[in-house]
């Protein structure tokens, strides 16, 4: 029978992407591991692999297709053996209803996951364990021995979600008989018959409840305001959609709490030049280069992971259930990138030296600005930085990342009159913030955690050992 290949999940928040280009062409045999298709996501392009074998009977969805969502049939296959021309015509018929599955999941998924993120800001995504896979791979069809992979972010089929919508059944409570574990409709039958795990009921706001925020002007309603002709439509891309559904997310749903203060940064500059003169030169294509070359943003990194190390109590997530402890520092970093920004995460920085984190950064944030960051390398942490010191801008407050409790808004190191000992004297001040969700991390408990970052900063070289 034909193998319907659809469009994958590769990240646990993507609801669409770009197809960007065929690697196969229509009567090529394919392997599984086979690559055979670039997906731009929102916020990388990312090659696919087959994991059936088989002949490629149809392209369904054309290279360069935008807003392809996932699960939306893109591609059949014919089996080994199997006449093409029929698997074709098979195949091409379950087009629409692969369509229509893919709206229903987008309908009955809740949104998570980038950012910073300020998404760079703006992140959401649920707290997931990492696959070590770095290429995902292609779904088929559920009737097919091959599908189900980690990508598949409900486990369940859209069918069973609506089932379990419908009866009030928590679909995530549900042992799945599928492939792979994945939740199909018998499974939520046998829930339902035998009375499983009903979702809480939404409760019923009381009648004196203020009302409900308004919804945002209509695109209509905007243009109206507008004379036509004095305007060009610019189409948000998948990146610009997603920080921006996180951000009103993030905003929505995490009561934001604001700490400011200054650091005396001149300690550290003069470190930072010590440190930057005493590196080794390396030999590469380019010449002899220095091993590193530190920047100040870098030595903020360390701050900060050794400030959640100092104070673990604020380096956590929460959820409903549980406050989520972490055991490592692992900070993003906001990076700006063509259309938006992303956060790729220095892992363990706590336990890093500074030289590996000025590299990791380099390596990641180059590979951010071309697309080619892996998920693994910006989903999740536990704290972010976002940095605008490099244009100038003295303080700001900056967008909790969800599932992180903090993020760290750092502005420009600048002369200032400060009193010492009675005394005014210049020194070189940079202004911070701190915003916190407040029901992880309260005023006082983040009080502590921005001293602590002060205390590192303003004596760096207890970041040395």
């Amino acid at each position: 029978m034909p193998i319907n290949i659809t469009m994958p999940a590769l990240s646990p928040t993507m609801e669409e992407g770009n197809l960007a280009k065929w690697l196969v062409k229509e009567g090529d045999k394919v392997s599984p591991g086979d690559v055979i298709a670039e997906i731009e996501t929102d916020k990388a392009t990312m090659e696919v692999e087959a994991v059936d074998e088989g002949t490629v009977a149809k392209l369904v969805v054309p290279a360069g297709t935008e807003g392809v969502k996932v699960n939306a049939l893109i591609a059949v296959l014919a089996a080994d053996g199997e006449d093409v021309g029929a698997a074709a015509k098979a195949g091409g018929d379950g087009a629409a209803p692969a369509k229509a599955e893919a709206k229903q999941e987008k309908a009955l998924t809740s949104p998570s996951d980038g950012g910073g993120r300020a998404e760079g800001a703006g992140g959401g995504e649920k707290a997931v364990a990492t696959q070590a896979a770095p290429t995902p791979v292609l779904r088929t069809d559920p009737s097919h021995k091959g599908e189900g992979n980690g990508a598949d972010r409900a486990f369940a089929s859209p069918l069973a979600r609506r089932i379990a919508k419908d009866a009030g059944i928590d679909v995530a409570a549900i042992a799945g008989s599928g492939p792979r574990g994945r939740v199909v409709k018998a499974d939520v039958e046998a829930a339902i018959a035998g009375g499983g795990a009903k979702a809480t009921p939404a409760a019923k706001a009381p009648a004196d409840a203020p009302a409900s925020a308004p919804k945002p002007m209509s695109d209509d309603a905007v243009l109206k305001l507008f004379e036509e002709g004095s305007y060009e439509l610019v189409p948000h891309d998948n990146m610009r959609k997603v920080i921006a559904r996180r951000l009103v997310e993030a905003k929505s749903t995490i009561p934001h709490f604001y700490l400011t203060l200054d650091c005396e940064l001149d300690a550290l500059l003069a470190l930072r030049k010590q440190l930057n003169d005493a590196a080794p030169m390396r030999k590469t294509d380019k010449g002899d280069v220095p091993a590193y070359k530190l920047s100040v943003n870098d030595l903020v990194i360390k701050a900060m992971a050794l400030a959640l190390r100092d104070v673990p109590a604020a380096n956590v997530s929460w959820t409903d259930s549980a406050m989520v402890q972490h055991k490592h520092a692992d900070v993003g970093v906001a990076v700006s990138i063509p259309g938006g920004l992303i956060t790729p995460i220095v892992r363990k920085a706590d336990e890093k030296t500074l030289s590996v984190i000025s590299n990791e950064m380099k390596d990641m944030a180059a590979r951010a600005r071309s697309r080619k960051l892996k998920p693994e390398e910006y989903q999740g942490g536990t704290t972010a930085v976002s940095n605008l010191g490099m244009f100038g801008i003295k303080d700001f407050s900056a967008v909790i990342n969800p599932p992180h409790a903090t993020i760290l808004a750092v502005g420009a190191g600048e002369e200032r009159a400060v009193v010492k000992n009675g005394e005014i004297k210049i020194a070189t001040i940079m202004s911070v913030t701190l915003s916190t969700d407040h029901r992880a991390v309260d005023g006082a408990l983040g009080a502590e955690l921005l001293a602590a970052f002060k205390r590192h900063i303003e004596n760096p070289m207890g970041m040395l050992v």
